[in-house]
């Protein structure tokens, strides 16, 4: 599957119509190599990077201390949706990935209502590390949902290198 990149990193140059931004956004997620595309979901969370300050104090300065970014750290991916016909390629893919675990690079796009493209989110090293069912229940009338959780390396595109450093 294809996955078309607007504009320069994660932002974006292509703007989408005023009137496209509602109430109702959407998430499609790819992965590459695969014949189909997961389908859209309702709720993505954990797109979040961080990193712990690290301190560095020389013996000789006195109370001075330096200060630098530590390593990223990237959040788990959690997406959730109504149990739905997409539901049953999900379940595929995680057949295929339990005996054969390969990380694939795969993407997240936010659509606005109009299927108008908003940020693409591109992952390295993607794979499933849980996959839950809503409690089935009569009683209570609530929908069934499903949550894919996604473990990944990274979606910054200064995270990629060419080689070891």
């Amino acid at each position: 599957m294809t996955i078309m990149s607007f504009g320069a990193g994660a932002t974006g140059s292509q703007k989408a119509p005023k009137d496209a931004f509602g109430m109702s956004h959407r998430f499609v997620v790819v992965i590459d190599g695969l014949p189909f595309e997961l389908g859209d979901w309702q709720k993505a969370s954990g797109l979040s990077v961080k990193w712990d300050p690290c301190t560095y104090r020389a013996g000789d300065q006195g109370n001075a201390f330096l200060i630098y970014p530590g390593i990223t750290k990237y959040e788990n991916i959690q997406l959730t949706r109504p149990i739905s016909q997409d539901s049953n390629k999900t379940q595929a893919w995680l057949s295929e990935t339990s005996s054969h675990m390969t990380p694939r690079s795969g993407a997240i796009t936010l659509y606005a209502p109009m299927k108008v493209p908003i940020i693409i989110w591109r992952f390295n090293s993607l794979f499933p590390v849980s996959w839950r069912i809503s409690e089935l229940t009569a009683e209570t009338g609530k929908v069934v949902t499903e949550t894919l959780e996604l473990a990944h390396t990274g979606f910054l595109t200064d995270q990629t290198t060419s080689g070891p450093l």
